[in-house]
């Protein structure tokens, strides 16, 4: 999409506001199409499903988790598969809702190297996770449990996975159909969550016990 066609950021949220995202259909296509699923993947953040396994690798001490520490780190993490639809053009743009903070990255580290990371687009009380990767056995897990424990303590109703997969569903994620996804959006977007107004947790064993006193 180049020239007068080129999508802006404020052209992009407002594609999130109506419920549909872009996509390419690969790394070296430099057109991108907008997606509207049929079926949407979402995951209830009341819902969230800590399983035994991953209760005690959230409880290690392992690993560490920060919040907009390396977005260029994790959107790499995230491109480098053999399929991606990230291209050049997905890629800035994100880069540029991320300078405006309108997207936020958040990094599980492994003795001080990038091992796994998810980031989204926030939109009033909505956080639209685009994609996450894992390097290491639970990496994207612990990512994903650590973000819905912040998610819930700044205000957010709404945590849309764009579609299911296997590995979401086994946390608790469920899938809704088109009109259910928009009325959830649209309550979302009367009220306003700020993901920086608390600070990620202090542990992941406060992050288990939170989760799990409510799910």
């Amino acid at each position: 999409m180049g020239g007068e066609h080129r999508v802006t950021p404020d052209l992009l949220l407002h594609a999130y506001r109506s419920g549909i995202f872009p996509m390419a259909e690969h790394r070296d296509d430099p057109e991108i199409f907008w997606v509207d699923p049929r079926r949407r993947g979402i995951i209830p953040l009341d819902g969230f499903h800590i399983s035994r396994s991953l209760a005690k690798a959230l409880r290690r001490d392992d690993y560490l988790v920060t919040l907009n520490r390396d977005f260029a780190g994790v959107l790499e993490g995230c491109a480098d598969r053999p399929e991606t639809w990230i291209n050049p053009e997905i890629t800035d743009l994100y880069g540029e809702l991320h300078a405006l903070g309108h997207v936020h990255s958040l990094e599980v580290w492994m003795e001080n190297v990038l091992v796994g990371g998810v980031y989204g687009v926030t939109i009033g009380r909505a956080y639209c996770g685009e994609s996450m990767f894992s390097r290491r056995t639970n990496a994207s897990k612990i990512g994903l449990a650590w973000l819905v424990d912040l998610l819930r303590r700044t205000g957010f109703t709404l945590f849309d996975t764009q579609f299911l997969t296997s590995h979401l569903a086994s946390l608790g994620g469920q899938e809704i159909t088109r009109g259910g996804y928009r009325e959830r959006l649209a309550e979302a977007l009367e009220g306003e969550a700020d993901i920086l107004s608390a600070p990620l947790a202090s542990s992941g064993q406060d992050v288990v016990q939170r989760i799990t006193q409510t799910s």
